[in-house]
């Protein structure tokens, strides 16, 4: 019926906290947009806190309140879910999930990763353990071949 009218309808489809910032202005669907909802649900998991809680303010979703949690430098373990566990390992694995869900929250969408490097990431998002052998040389040697996405993520110096 629409089309025989030759009108468009522009209105924003999704739920609040969860749409990316730049589709209310531009009303674009793309890849990018995906991976912003993709981080938020991630962020959900690991806080286990919904995109809008009363905690967090007036007007600030779970993206802006982990953010401000860094910019005031307070402990991001605070953050996480504490049902989850208290084990360093689990806790350390939370962070590096956390990372990956900041990066897919980035304000600008051109710096957002693709799907296929958000795949590649939670594959590698494992802590560091130290191998039960003495041989550091061994260690050192296997940590220099394997190279992590990790390395080059603006958010590594942020944990």
């Amino acid at each position: 019926m629409m089309a025989r009218k030759k009108e468009t309808v522009s209105m924003v489809a999704g739920s609040y906290g969860y749409i990316a910032p730049e589709y209310g202005y531009t009303l674009k669907v793309d890849e990018k947009i995906d991976i912003y909802s993709y981080g938020v649900v991630l962020l959900e998991l690991l806080t286990g806190r919904r995109p809008l809680e009363p905690e967090f303010g007036e007007s600030v979703d779970i993206v802006e309140w982990v953010r401000r949690k860094i910019r005031d430098n307070i402990s991001l373990e605070e953050a996480l879910d504490p049902n989850v566990g208290n084990c360093r390992f689990v806790q350390e694995e939370m962070l590096l999930v956390l990372q990956i869900a900041l990066l897919c929250t980035t304000k600008l969408p051109k710096d957002r990763p693709s799907m296929r490097d958000v795949i590649s990431m939670l594959g590698e998002a494992k802590p560091r353990r130290k191998s039960n052998s003495n041989d550091e040389n061994t260690s050192r040697s296997l940590a220099e071949k394997h190279t992590s996405v990790f390395s080059t993520s603006p958010v590594n110096g942020l944990l």
